[in-house]
């Protein structure tokens, strides 16, 4: 079964989400799926709208995010992970295709989003698990 996925990437910390894309990238191709499109939106409070584009998508199987959200000086991070997670995951059962999370945040430092790169490679395998499984 060729798995195709599509990539929603924030452009916010884009040199660290860029990192989460490439090894998203080469793990999709480790597990036989397909990056088939990418979107590329301004941040993760962005992405409800890209992605319900992209499910919208016939050659799209699953959607995986990917974003880094740092803490600030007020709760900003935590709502724009909160709203985000929760559209993310609305969207996944509306249009019954896997929507997966690859942000990570809220609450972290730069240096700990760095120790996080891997979350856009853990929601690509979360995708084609999902779409394997349902």
């Amino acid at each position: 079964m060729n798995i195709r996925l599509g990539f929603v990437i924030a452009e916010f910390n884009r040199d660290l989400t860029y990192q989460m894309e490439l090894l998203g990238e080469e793990h999709a191709k480790f597990l036989g799926a397909e990056v088939v499109a990418k979107m590329l939106v301004p941040g993760v409070y962005d992405m409800p709208l890209a992605i319900k584009k992209m499910c919208e998508r016939k050659d799209v199987d699953a959607v995986v995010t990917m974003g880094i959200v740092i803490e600030g000086a007020t709760e900003h991070d935590e709502i724009v992970v909160q709203h985000a997670a929760r559209k993310i995951t609305d969207l996944s059962l509306e249009y019954n295709k896997p929507v997966t999370l690859g942000i990570a945040g809220p609450g972290m430092t730069r240096m700990e989003a760095h120790e996080r790169l891997d979350y856009g490679k853990r929601a690509v395998e979360a995708a084609v698990k999902l779409v394997q499984r349902l």
